[in-house]
């Protein structure tokens, strides 16, 4: 079954932090979502009682977070979770990939996969270079960023048409402009709540998207920065998602 989760990163920066989990998820599900993306966690102990306030609350996440990938690997195994994320921070293509393939084969042994989030700046940005990347790291999954590939001129339907039996999260999202000519991302767009900026309908298509290659995972709305309490945002943005049928 399709959950719809937030993930929280904006909310930290216009709070400064996260400061209470509980409250959070408490927050959340009064305006209808399921869970956060990650359960972050700097010892056992944490990631016990936080997975068990999730569960208490009726809620859940996606993945955990740790202070290591090794504790990050070993959290998300023993609470049943799916995905971990990608690890290594070289800015080497081939050596991305190599450190990758590592991960994945290693996760595997757990049972859990490995998801590449495609980002603005970062070493997988483009449609061409996810491309490459998932030709490369076969044992991979996707954390399908659908507006940062939107705003990188890529094409999140294609995307999800290619790589839908690899897919292991998506994050919706929608950006407005703030300096086309800018030569840093952050400061030629902005996120937004979805349906009103440059994403348009193109949301919409992408759940249908979703939908009909029958991906049961989490859906994320993700807003990375935000310009009101985030709560305004996150209620509009699921509204639209409801709007689909989700």
């Amino acid at each position: 079954m399709i959950k719809i989760g937030v993930a929280d990163y904006g909310m930290n920066v216009w709070e400064g932090a996260l400061y209470d989990y509980k409250y959070r998820l408490e927050v959340l599900k009064g305006i209808g979502y399921d869970g956060l993306e990650r359960l972050e966690a700097k010892n056992q102990t944490e990631a016990i009682e936080f997975s068990a306030d999730a569960k208490a609350l009726g809620m859940d996440f996606a993945t955990c977070r740790a202070t290591c990938p090794m504790e990050t690997l070993r959290f998300s195994a023993a609470l049943g979770k799916k995905y971990v994320w990608t690890e290594s921070s070289s800015n080497d293509f081939e050596t991305f990939c190599r450190q990758t393939n590592h991960q994945a084969r290693v996760a595997a042994r757990f049972g859990v996969k490995v998801g590449l989030h495609n980002h603005l700046g970062l070493i997988v940005e483009t449609h061409e270079q996810l491309d490459e990347f998932m030709k490369k790291c076969p044992e991979c999954g996707l954390i399908l960023d659908v507006g940062h590939l939107a705003a990188a001129g890529g094409d999140p339907l294609k995307a999800i048409s290619d790589y839908a039996d690899r897919i292991v999260m998506v994050h919706v999202k929608d950006f407005v402009y703030k300096d086309k000519d800018a030569k840093n991302w952050w400061d030629r767009l902005g996120f937004c709540e979805l349906g009103a900026g440059e994403m348009g309908d193109l949301n919409k298509e992408i759940l249908f998207a979703i939908k009909k290659v029958g991906y049961n995972g989490w859906i994320c709305v993700e807003h990375d920065a935000h310009l009101r309490e985030p709560i305004e945002d996150l209620k509009i943005s699921r509204e639209y998602i409801k709007s689909c049928g989700l």
